[in-house]
């Protein structure tokens, strides 16, 4: 039986928003491009760099759902559901961890000045992220903990989706913005030390549903 359709898109909607911002927020290779379009280029140049992001994310969202939904029937099952989530949960962290410890300016490599193209610099930045398929497995948690995957609901996931699109623009605008005001203090630390605020939002975050999922007392199945 259904669950009333207006709380089930509501849910949906915020689920795919926080998927869309978990999944850019790392500082990669695509987010330092990002912040050095932003301060060398213009802010504009940095969201465009963002926007090429985010198509190649929900690229990989789209071919992980389509195969998540081919097993759901295992997946429905009580007992693996909750040996799903606790697998997501974990991957979270170790995800959440590696985040923290990495040092994403390591390898930077400055971005030039010469501006080019809207559409150049998304396109760039669209080859740079899907290079890295193993957002794939970050995907696998994040759908497995938050039960994202609806098959034979083809609006709502259409729906979910663009949710999933919408959350990974709120970040890139958020962070291009946030650059572009102090861009005469941020340098190199400023990139670090947003890496690692955000690991420690991933570690936090899957620690509390894993807990949840392992004490029965905070889950996000339908």
């Amino acid at each position: 039986m259904p669950l009333p359709f207006h709380i089930d898109i509501v849910d949906l909607v915020f689920k795919g928003i926080l998927i869309g911002m978990i999944a850019s927020a790392p500082m990669g290779p695509v987010g330092i491009l990002c912040v050095q379009r932003t301060l060398n280029k213009g802010r504009w140049y940095g969201f465009v760099t963002g926007i090429g992001a985010a198509v190649s994310d929900i690229i990989y969202a789209l071919i992980t759902g389509a195969g998540m939904s081919f097993v759901m029937d295992i997946i429905n099952n009580h007992q693996n559901k909750f040996w799903l989530q606790l697998s997501g949960s974990v991957m979270l962290l170790i995800f959440g961890i590696i985040c923290w410890r990495s040092n994403p300016t390591k390898n930077m490599h400055q971005s030039g000045t010469n501006k080019g193209t809207l559409v150049h610099n998304g396109v760039t930045a669209f080859l740079v992220t899907f290079s890295n398929p193993l957002i794939i497995f970050l995907f696998m948690g994040l759908f497995a903990q938050f039960a994202f995957v609806i098959p034979d609901h083809p609006f709502e996931m259409f729906i979910g989706y663009l949710s999933i699109v919408a959350g990974a623009l709120i970040w890139w605008f958020g962070l291009t913005w946030l650059v572009d005001k102090v861009r005469n203090i941020f340098d190199e630390s400023g990139i670090l030390i947003i890496n690692r605020v955000i690991g420690c939002a991933v570690i936090l975050f899957s620690l509390i549903v894993l807990f949840g999922t392992v004490f029965n007392l905070y889950t996000f199945s339908y």
